[in-house]
């Protein structure tokens, strides 16, 4: 088999997961089809996906008629349901992560979304979604709002695996590294072995352009529309390099740890102004992560284009945020309202869902 743009991208070092998952994708062989034609080395998840993959089909009846004759809560019902899949999933890329020293073959499982800003709550999910699935390469997804840091480390300190997810300022990345880095420490000192433990920094890209291009357009500077989001995940890099190294890293690094990579997200082109793989090709570079939706893996082995993007550009990235703040467009407001609202829409969805468990709930009740 001739070797595909993502096999090319993977040798560039940088591990292609995809942003979706369905039970239709587990059984009829999409999932292993998309590892072995499309380097996919990983599988991410949110109510969102979780919400458009039971709402289509038949897939989840059979295990739905039977969960409802011992449970009745929507909410109870969805876990119950995500769980299995994500299982099957976490078998399904166990050959990965046997292979790849523990750094490639994770699924993720996002918390409840509502437990957002909820320290403890989230703290007593995150460690009971790991003990349901009970796989090693679970990532469980925790939100980086400032109440999702505590349970950050708090987890990583308790040797669980964790994705964070919902970063968009670089100030808020730096917090999430620390809270890593903290939980590390806790976990050695505590003679735990941090060998076992995985996490990503999740990123999320376009949805900064689609924010900060609404109030370039609303102060008259269309010229700097497109750029923020590319600039925006090089500079987080920058500082990752910068975090993962030296003496503190260096001790942790000995006895066994692994570094925090940096996980590209909402990589999808959502402007029709812009390459449809813009954000994939802008952005490739060593110990990095890219989760793609299907359709965004498609149109890169289509015509995408892989060099070593990722450093180029950094210092362009540093003025471009001083060209922003002169043209009257806060930084800091675009990403705390991203994450607000990535939150919310979150949540929104898991709500959708809950509504379409009851739904099929009351459908197969009266059949």
């Amino acid at each position: 088999m001739a070797k595909s743009r993502l096999h090319e991208l993977s040798e560039h070092g940088q591990s292609v997961w995809i942003d979706s998952l369905s039970r239709q994708w587990l059984r009829d062989g999409s999932l292993q089809k998309l590892i072995d034609e499309d380097a996919v080395v990983g599988v991410t998840s949110n109510p969102t996906i979780f919400q458009k993959a039971m709402s289509e089909g038949d897939w989840y009846d059979d295990q739905l008629r039977e969960v409802l004759r011992e449970h009745d809560d929507p909410r109870e019902i969805f876990w119950l349901l995500a769980v299995a899949d994500v299982k099957e999933a976490c078998d399904v890329l166990r050959p990965v992560w046997d292979g790849g020293k523990g750094q490639d073959g994770y699924v993720s499982l996002e918390v409840d979304p509502d437990l957002a800003y909820e320290r403890d709550a989230t703290i007593e999910q995150a460690l009971k979604l790991h003990e349901l699935v009970d796989k090693p390469n679970l990532h469980v997804k925790i939100p980086a709002t400032e109440p999702g840091l505590g349970a950050i480390e708090e987890c990583i300190g308790r040797g669980k695996s964790i994705n964070v997810t919902l970063i968009f300022s670089l100030a808020r990345y730096e917090a999430v590294a620390q809270a890593y880095l903290r939980g590390l420490e806790r976990l050695v000192e505590d003679g735990g072995d941090p060998s076992r433990v995985a996490s990503v920094a999740s990123f999320f890209v376009s949805r900064v352009d689609t924010e900060a291009d609404k109030r370039l357009d609303a102060v008259g500077h269309p010229e700097l529309k497109g750029k923020l989001a590319i600039a925006n995940a090089k500079l987080a890099y920058q500082r990752y390099q910068e975090l993962f190294s030296g003496e503190r890293w260096s001790a942790l690094e000995a006895k066994g740890a692994t570094k925090q990579r940096c996980l590209w997200a909402s990589t999808s082109t959502k402007s029709p102004e812009y390459r449809d793989v813009m954000y994939v090709e802008e952005l490739i570079g060593p110990q990095t992560v890219d989760t793609m939706p299907l359709e965004t893996i498609e149109a890169f082995q289509d015509h995408g284009v892989v060099a070593d993007t990722l450093e180029q550009g950094v210092r362009e990235a540093r003025k471009l945020l001083e060209e922003l703040a002169g043209a009257g467009v806060d930084y800091d407001d675009v990403t705390e309202t991203l994450e607000r609202e990535g939150v919310q829409k979150f949540s929104d969805s898991f709500a959708e869902l809950l509504d379409g468990v009851r739904a099929k709930r009351g459908e197969l009740v009266s059949a």
